[in-house]
């Protein structure tokens, strides 16, 4: 219903008659929505979805930190020093500060307290605090979306980094949303599935994925999601996006690999949603057959949005490394990790416990 963007302005924009006409001309639009490359579905329907949320919003605690888990505070002289080696500083769940080339790279920048869209059904960040660190960070030279789940994108982040970026690049679909809620629509560029742009020496290709969209409830699969490939003419780094497994990572790492980084989606799956996010073991599995030289796992450490414990993605995910001879690093939030310094693997969420 388009009321609800009316409704809260978290929504986010109205899919009309010349939207449609503009996303209709991607070859991934058909029969009136965007698809995967093969066949995705969820087993969720009205039988089992009661069920599913009972499980999902009981004892919720359980699964999560048993305390607050800390960012660490922005050290600016830190992060500039060496600029022209690769950086990134995680904020946890999906949310990247990416330095490159000596540029600033944002990616999915949801740093909101709550990935729900309006109460009174919550779901609470891990962090506390998680706004103040856009207060903190440089200027961005580029915001990279991968799609419009609130899970990665948060009108009251994006509000924050308004006058703070310079440029946006987004799946197609998603300016409607950064533009409803005031966001200059000269500095947004949306991309189609390996679409290339070519900003600041960086040449950064918009990659496939096996996932869906939607912030509300008649905009299912009306913008495009995928991941980023980021390649300078000294490193290549990947950014997966969420999603299922499939050959598309074979695709991925035949075009535009190999990759000194790798950053995999990792958390928040259920048999029951299967197709739309890995299990760790995939994720491992994909960061090989993109090529990944060194992997980090995202998509955990923010939100209880699935069945498992909060732990069991980054432990899943580095048990399968050891056996499938993948090196993974790994950072506590908001820890500045830079290319061939201190990009090593930690246990640190060990100490939480």
């Amino acid at each position: 219903m388009k009321i609800l963007n009316y409704l809260s302005p978290q929504f986010g924009g109205i899919v009309d008659l010349q939207e449609e006409e503009k996303l209709e001309k991607s070859p991934q639009w058909k029969e009136g929505k965007f698809e995967n490359q093969e066949e995705t579905t969820m087993s969720i329907n009205m039988k089992t979805l009661p069920g599913l949320l009972k499980k999902q919003f009981t004892n919720r605690a359980a699964r999560a930190p048993k305390k607050n888990i800390s960012i660490l505070p922005f050290h600016e002289d830190e992060y500039n020093i060496n600029i022209h080696q690769p950086k990134c500083v995680w904020y946890g769940h999906s949310a990247m500060l990416l330095q490159l080339n000596g540029k600033n790279i944002l990616i999915d920048p949801m740093l909101g307290q709550d990935a729900s869209p309006i109460g009174p059904i919550n779901t609470k960040r891990y962090s506390k605090d998680s706004l103040d660190v856009i207060r903190q960070l440089p200027d961005i030279d580029i915001l990279l979306q991968t799609h419009d789940h609130y899970d990665h994108l948060d009108l009251d982040s994006i509000n924050l980094l308004k006058g703070k970026v310079k440029q946006y690049i987004v799946g197609l679909g998603i300016k409607r949303h950064l533009v409803t809620w005031g966001v200059e629509e000269s500095l947004i560029s949306e991309v189609d599935w390996w679409d290339k742009v070519n900003v600041h020496g960086m040449d950064i290709t918009y990659t496939p994925s096996r996932h869906f969209s939607g912030r509300g409830l008649s905009d299912r699969a009306k913008s495009l999601w995928g991941g980023f490939a980021i390649k300078t003419q000294n490193h290549n780094i990947y950014w997966s996006g969420d999603g299922g497994y499939g050959p598309h990572f074979k695709e991925i790492g035949k075009k535009l690999g190999p990759f000194d980084w790798g950053f995999m989606e990792n958390g928040q799956y259920n048999e029951n949603w299967h197709h739309i996010h890995m299990f760790p073991e995939e994720s491992v599995q994909a960061a090989l057959d993109a090529k990944v030289q060194k992997a980090f796992a995202v998509h955990w450490g923010g939100f209880t949005l699935a069945l498992h414990t909060w732990k069991d993605p980054i432990e899943r995910f580095v048990n399968e490394a050891r056996k499938k001879n993948l090196t993974v690093f790994s950072a506590q939030i908001g820890k500045i990790v830079e290319m061939g310094r201190n990009d090593e693997h930690y246990d640190w969420w060990t100490v939480l416990e």
